[in-house]
């Protein structure tokens, strides 16, 4: 997760968080993963109390998973 902060009369203000999700699962998960990750705001209690203050941005990077031995 990364942010930006600036400042407005002489105060921190967060303006913008952006966060990367690394997911470890099989190929065969990828739709799955973009339909809860395109859903996912919608149900979260930190993004709906924050969100009209802050920008708020998400984005994943899915590594496969081997197959289990």
């Amino acid at each position: 997760m990364t942010g930006e902060v600036e400042t407005e009369d002489e105060v921190l203000i967060i303006k913008r968080i952006r966060v990367l999700y690394r997911l470890r699962a099989p190929a065969a998960a990828r739709d799955a993963v973009e339909r809860v990750h395109r859903i996912h705001a919608e149900h979260c209690p930190v993004y709906r109390s924050l969100y009209k203050a802050i920008e708020i941005t998400t984005a994943y990077v899915l590594e496969d998973e081997p197959p289990a031995a």
